[in-house]
């Protein structure tokens, strides 16, 4: 089977099937009794739906049932073995690539967004031209470690590009990225053209959050947000069912609420933006100009902080009084049970967790202070893997650029 096919159509006619299709793929194995169960439909309108996915080799019931405390088959009704459905991972292959202003990062991975294979490629600049070129090639380099591997990958349905910024995903445009200098690059249109290939282009942190949703902590809330902190400040919204896009295609930007001195010019533009003193590059260019170090990196500024430098406490101070502040403002609105704080290094930034969760709390209204705070550290490959995420998401669903 050769991984260039661009499209292997999903046998999905119904909304049951997608529905049945996505409890497999998110919570399997599960046996269709238990699909039943949480989906509200008939068995038979399971086994009816599994079928055909089963026939096509997408799903498969051969995996090894559960056993009970004695060491016995768990048992069905009478006389039944669990038979649990689960997702072949290898039916197919998706591509996803994360854009940054220094380097593009690229993975191959399955039907359940396991990483199978992983490149880095440095980008000598943000020019649009440049960047789809360099893009173009570094999918070309994935699609043929997936043609070396043609025995246990399966055909490519497509790729999913994640950028920050104002990204109209509908039309595959990124309307506007301030850290890349872009305004209305039809992105999609342009790595289509060249890779002859479905592209999915959306926001970086959106896709991280459909990776929660679906292959992550999600998958088992009603309701959560991702907030990531690193050059910039983002945040993903789940809520009532669905990863919230916004009515014109903006939603959850954190990083630019206007909590912060208005003095402080964002990259945006704007005055006040969060990001101006809490993002990892506001912090860090504060601790420079405070100790007179213009050289000093990231490494260094927790260094200094963790030794009891002043001027570096201050900064990881303020920025924490600011993150709490804001995720205060955003649980309020919209609140979730579980807020994922995300990013290169986060875990390390215990240097402004305590007055975070200080200034959460004070803010926090109600019981919206029982939200969870949880830090996880993400390398740049688990933002290339949200990108593969939405094609799998798309192609499930049938959606643009993957109808059936």
């Amino acid at each position: 089977m050769s991984p260039l096919r661009p499209h292997r159509p999903l046998p999905l006619a119904t909304p049951a099937g997608v529905e049945v299709l996505t409890r497999i793929l998110t919570q399997g194995p599960i046996p269709r009794v238990e699909i039943a169960r949480r989906t509200g439909l008939s068995q038979a309108a399971v086994t009816k739906a599994v079928a055909p996915l089963i026939e096509a080799g997408f799903v498969t019931d051969q995996a090894a049932a559960p056993v009970d405390n004695a060491g016995q088959l768990a048992m069905v009704g009478i006389g039944r073995p669990v038979s649990p459905l689960t997702v072949v991972p290898h039916s197919v292959s998706i591509i996803g690539l994360k854009v940054t202003p220094t380097a593009l990062i690229g993975v191959t991975t399955d039907f359940t967004a396991g990483i199978r294979n992983v490149s880095h490629r440095a980008l000598p600049s943000t020019d649009a031209q440049t960047v789809i070129e360099q893009l173009t090639d570094l999918a070309k380099e994935l699609i043929a470690t997936l043609k070396n591997d043609a025995a246990v990958a399966g055909p490519v349905i497509g790729i999913g590009v994640s950028v920050s910024g104002d990204v109209d995903e509908r039309h595959g445009v990124v309307r506007d990225s301030p850290f890349m200098g872009w305004r209305e690059v039809p992105l999609a249109e342009l790595l289509g053209r060249r890779l002859k290939l479905p592209i999915v282009v959306t926001n970086d942190v959106r896709a991280l959050t459909v990776a929660e949703h679906w292959f992550g902590v999600g998958v088992d809330a009603d309701s959560f947000a991702v907030v990531t902190i690193g050059s910039g400040i983002g945040c993903g919204l789940y809520i009532n069912g669905e990863v919230v896009s916004g009515a014109y295609g903006v939603s959850g930007e954190l990083g630019h609420l206007p909590l912060a001195p208005g003095n402080l010019v964002c990259t945006c533009g704007r005055r006040g933006c969060v990001e101006t003193v809490a993002s990892s590059d506001a912090i860090l260019n504060r601790i420079r100009k405070s100790t007179k170090q213009p050289k000093l990196d990231l490494a260094g500024a927790i260094k200094l902080a963790h030794d009891g430098d002043e001027h570096a406490r201050e900064s990881f101070d303020q920025a924490g009084e600011v993150i709490g502040s804001a995720l205060a403002a955003m649980v309020n609105l919209v609140g979730p049970e579980l807020v994922v704080i995300a990013g290169e290094g986060v875990a390390e930034y215990d240097l402004y967790e305590d007055r975070m969760r200080q200034a959460f709390g004070e803010h926090a209204f109600g019981a919206a202070g029982d939200c969870r705070l949880m830090l996880r550290s993400h390398t740049f490959d688990d933002w290339a893997r949200g990108a593969a995420a939405t094609v799998i998401r798309a192609y499930v669903r049938g959606e643009p650029p993957l109808q059936r």
